[in-house]
């Protein structure tokens, strides 16, 4: 789900790791196929597989696409196009040549496709046939069903250095009017049964009463089936054809769900006719975040995607004659007058889709209001309706489809009505599994605050619909909502939650790097809360949009008064707070909202929710999961409630359960806790027979030899760094999630001493000086003792407890300091890494050399793995290794070479046959002319370009002959320059 890349900066050294989300699993690819098929029966189209289904965007049956040498390619000589059962069949290109290395292929039995094909063979798959290593052109395809016009791979890790070459080989597939579909191996592997539904349900994989080709040899037999003009999909409840209702996508927030419906969009503006696609929030601020995903997507979408301003916007965009994305609140379509809107397009090919397809999609009942003067003075009554009519009035013939990620109300009926059958769902439970998502736990700090049982009793007994922002003054007077808000909002409660917040945020921080947010029942309690924050915590303030810790995001009005207005955004500087709280660096670290933000807003740093208002149902569910986006090793998100809203939550769950999802999305706190006992008594144990606890009443020079002999002891062990690191990891995760519980305070010490023993053992695993690696890609902190000053290790010596030379690390002297250690586990470790360092560093210059240094290195540490040499032994190889290193160097000066002109000499002295026949001195001679020459030839981007590659192979073998280098090596020595030159190309056109 997620793919993590590594670059690594030649000259300083420094490692970047990029973390992209991937698409979890397959449930939006296939979960979109779904929806625009489902979109299309709604509309009374009769989906075809030309144009949308296909991998890329090219359509189904065009001529192949010029550049692509199919030479040797003939059409199949025993078949010609004929037709069977109304069926038409074409003759695939075929390349006799391949034959036997399709044969060899399928005998060699690649253990994935053996298992694939036992799902698959004769006819067991939906009666279907299917071929292995089926000849197409030039290619040979994994698997190929004829019925289907089908071509199934099963892409291994080998794949990810074919990236062009696979893009190549589909296009051409494509154009021959095949679908083909690739699935990971490890899919195949781990998830078989996954696999297999995925396939039946695909709509490429959907043909009724398959032909037959009896007496045709599978090798032969080279058919492709004309496409259905209709299929189903297995697991949707069809509607009927035409009906206008294209159903609901379910997928869990943070899953995904609004790339979802930008591909859904690129979609299915190639199989209908020019659409308008109409996106519908009920949010201004959705409305602006969902725009912002589809404008950087204008390249999938074939268009820049518009935002309506306001109503006659709207009427404009709505009456144009095809196309367009159109962005828009639902509000919009309210009549100025009367209560019907004014029909804006009767087109047939307007889709409109519903994002969060909640109670605004509902209004079709007719309700009796007070109708007002422009002073405010009842004149009398009037007929109105809800949004959902009008928006129908305007669209009459639009299909409309929902996207969801929250529980709709068991009870709510008008979810079918409106939208049609549930088209996908993709539960809370598959997406923590898939890591699409983290887990969410909960902490009740009831008892924490004051809450009288009064409004315990009125939290319990409030309406959710009964929202203090929709109700007018007069409503709110009689209304439980505002006894409530009174009562929570009361000031000796405020300073209590204040002070709490702070107290438990801080906590967090220490261990669990990141974001909070904090919900508030009203703009008043919000911006009193802010108020009390800031007096316990007055370097959290700043007046400057771009600084301070905490900042209140909400809008307000004239009549709030000025300490409710002071907190007024706009819409650009709430899209500049947005991007301060999504960026993990910045100071901001804690916002108050009210409803700002709790629903759409992802920032994945965001760990810890706050709840001290009111909420169930679905709004329940769209906030608690702001805190369960994938960020770094984030361990889970965190709800704290103040209110005690669990059995709403538990209502709100069993809501999600009636309605088809399933998956508990919430963890109770003291499972966190448990978990991270277990993993305390398993780092615990491993320390049997070493007495850490002493550790724990010594003087600060005692802890830093305690650490150093906790190292030695862990690195004695069967596999013991490595074990070790993992367990501590686990450990580190659970108690970032557990804190502040008071278990978890009550170990933070031995916490500590563990994290301090791995982070040191970790050091020898990093790369040169700085973090390593795991301690860049990370956002839970240490617990750090105090005692020992420095917030992380320094270098490999600290880990070691030994003291940096002043001279090479190389030396003699240090060496026999190295040898002399009185901890020979941790002396070994230290050597291992200084010795990976320095052949690392010299990779980068001297291709031949490093190989050969490396290959020593890991034959020593390999015996002694292996238990054939001991520790002592195995340090007087490495110390030799060492020497060699020197030597190295050394001879390069000897030679009166530079770095790269020794590379070279490197490069063309590694055979003996090259040693013999030429003398050292002309080796050096080469040695110079290669490495100017190929300086010469060498443009910025050559490594890419290959005319200039070409060019440079050529310089290269002709400076060889030149020099009598031997025949019969040439050819290996010009690759092996060719690499060198590669490995020092940005530093060669500096020199």
């Amino acid at each position: 789900v997620f793919e993590k890349s590594k670059k690594e900066d030649a000259k300083t050294g420094v490692t970047t790791i990029s973390t992209v989300k991937k698409l979890a699993a397959y449930h939006q690819y296939y979960a979109v196929n779904r929806a625009v098929e489902s979109a299309m029966r709604a509309t009374g189209y009769s989906p075809s597989l030309k144009g949308w289904k296909t991998q890329s965007d090219g359509v189904v049956n065009s001529p192949p696409k010029e550049g692509w040498s199919q030479t040797g390619v003939v059409p199949n000589p025993r078949v010609q196009e004929i037709s069977r059962n109304s069926k038409n069949y074409l003759s695939l290109p075929y390349n006799p040549k391949l034959k036997e290395r399709a044969k060899e292929l399928r005998k060699a039995g690649n253990l994935s496709e053996v298992l694939f094909w036992n799902q698959v063979k004769r006819q067991q798959f939906k009666g279907y046939d299917f071929d292995r290593q089926k000849i197409i052109g030039n290619y040979i395809v994994d698997f190929y069903c004829a019925n289907c016009n089908v071509v199934i791979e099963i892409d291994g890790s080998s794949h990810d250095d074919k990236v062009e070459y696979d893009a190549e080989r589909d296009a051409y597939l494509e154009s021959l009017g095949l679908t083909v579909i690739h699935i990971l191996v490890n899919d195949v592997m781990k998830r078989m049964d996954e696999v297999m539904e995925m396939l039946d349900r695909h709509p490429a994989l959907q043909v009724e009463e398959p032909p037959r080709l009896s007496g045709t040899p599978p090798e032969e037999g080279n058919f492709v089936q004309e496409s259905p003009e209709s299929y189903g999909v297995a697991g949707v409840k069809s509607q009927p054809k035409g009906d206008r209702k294209g159903g609901v996508v379910w997928h869990t927030q943070g899953s995904g769900k609004s790339l979802s419906m930008v591909f859904f969009t690129g979609k299915i503006v190639l199989a209908l006719d020019n659409p308008t696609v109409v996106v519908i929030t009920d949010r201004n601020d959705l409305d602006d975040q969902l725009f912002d995903t589809f404008a950087s997507s204008t390249q999938l979408l074939r268009q820049e995607p518009k935002q309506i301003e306001n109503r006659n916007d709207l009427k404009e965009k709505l009456k144009v004659a095809s196309g367009g994305v159109i962005f828009t609140t639902i509000q919009k379509f309210s009549p100025e007058e009367g209560n019907v809107y004014e029909t804006l397009s009767e087109r047939e090919n307007i889709v409109v889709i519903a994002d969060e397809a909640h109670r605004t999609q509902y209004g079709f009942k007719a309700k009796t209001v007070d109708e007002k003067d422009e002073h405010g003075n009842v004149i009398g009554k009037k007929t109105v309706y809800g949004f959902a009519k009008y928006m129908r009035d305007a669209l009459p013939n639009a299909t409309y489809i929902g996207f969801t990620g929250t529980p709709i109300e068991s009870t709510d009926v008008n979810t079918p009505a409106v939208f049609g059958n549930y088209i996908d769902v993709y539960d809370i439970a598959q997406a923590v599994e898939d890591g699409a998502t983290v887990r969410i736990y909960y902490e009740s700090r009831l008892a924490k605050v004051n809450l009288s049982e009064e409004g315990k009793k009125l939290v319990e007994e409030l309406d959710d619909e009964l929202d203090g922002e929709e109700l007018t003054e007069t409503q709110k007077a009689k209304a439980k909502w505002t006894q409530l808000e009174a009562l929570i909002g009361s000031e000796n409660r405020i300073k209590n939650v204040a002070n709490d917040i702070i107290q438990h945020f801080d906590q967090r921080q220490e261990v669990f790097e990141g974001k909070g947010m904090i919900v508030a029942m009203s703009r008043r309690i919000a911006a009193d809360l802010y108020e009390e924050i800031i007096k316990l915590k007055p370097e959290w303030h700043s007046d400057d949009l771009d600084k301070g810790v905490i900042k209140v995001v909400m809008t307000s009005s004239s009549s709030d008064g000025p300490k409710i207005a002071k907190h007024h955004t706009t819409k650009q500087q709430r899209r500049t707070l947005a991007d301060r709280m999504k960026d993990p660096d910045d100071e901001l670290k804690l916002v108050i909202v009210r409803d700002m933000w709790l629903t759409g807003f992802d920032a994945p740093s965001m760990h810890t929710l706050y709840i001290d208002k009111p909420m169930k149902g679905h709004n329940l569910m769209q906030a608690i999961a702001r805190v369960n986006r994938v960020y770094k090793d984030k361990p889970g998100g965190l709800v704290v409630d103040y209110l005690g809203i669990a059995s709403d939550l538990k209502k709100a769950l069993s809501f999600y359960s009636d309605a088809g999802g399933k998956g508990d999305p919430t963890i109770a706190q003291a499972q966190a806790v448990e978990l991270m006992l277990e993993k305390l008594e398993v780092v615990s144990q491993m320390y049997s027979g070493f007495p850490y606890e002493d550790y724990f009443q010594a003087e600060t020079g005692q802890k830093l030899s305690m650490i150093l002999a906790a190292e030695e002891h862990i690195l004695g062990l069967e596999d013991g760094k490595k074990r070790y690191i993992n367990e501590v990891t686990a450990l580190s995760k659970a108690f970032a999630i557990a804190v502040p519980h008071e278990q978890a305070m009550d170990v933070k010490d031995e916490v500590s001493f563990f994290q301090a023993v791995k982070a040191r053992l970790a050091k020898f695993d990093g790369t040169g000086s700085g973090r390593t690696d795991e301690e860049i890609e990370t956002t839970i902190r240490q617990v750090i003792d105090q005692a020992l000053v420095s917030e992380q290790v320094i270098d490999v010596f600290d880990a070691a407890g030994i003291k940096k030379p002043d001279i090479s690390i190389l030396s003699e002297d240090f060496l026999m300091e190295l040898k002399g250690m009185e901890h020979k586990n941790v002396a070994l470790e230290v050597l291992k890494k200084l010795l990976n360092d320095e052949i690392k560093a010299r990779s980068k210059k001297n291709l031949v050399k490093s190989k050969s240094l490396k290959e020593m290195l890991e034959n020593s540490i390999k015996k002694y793995l292996n238990k054939i040499l001991t520790a002592a032994e195995v340090m007087e190889e490495l110390i030799k290794l060492s020497k060699e290193i020197v030597n190295m160097d050394s001879e390069a000066k000897k030679l009166g070479l530079s770095d790269f002109e020794y590379a070279f000499y490197t490069a063309v002295a590694n055979n003996d046959s090259a040693k013999q026949l030429m003398q050292q001195d002309k080796l050096r001679e080469l040695a110079v002319i290669l490495t100017e020459r190929v300086k010469q030839n060498a443009s910025i981007d050559w490594t890419i370009k290959e005319s200039v590659r070409a060019k440079l192979k050529v310089i290269i073998k002709r400076t060889l002959r030149q020099f009598g280098y031997p025949p019969d090596m040439q050819k290996l020595a010009t690759e092996t320059v060719l690499k060198q030159a590669e490995i020092i190309a940005k530093e060669l056109n500096d020199y």
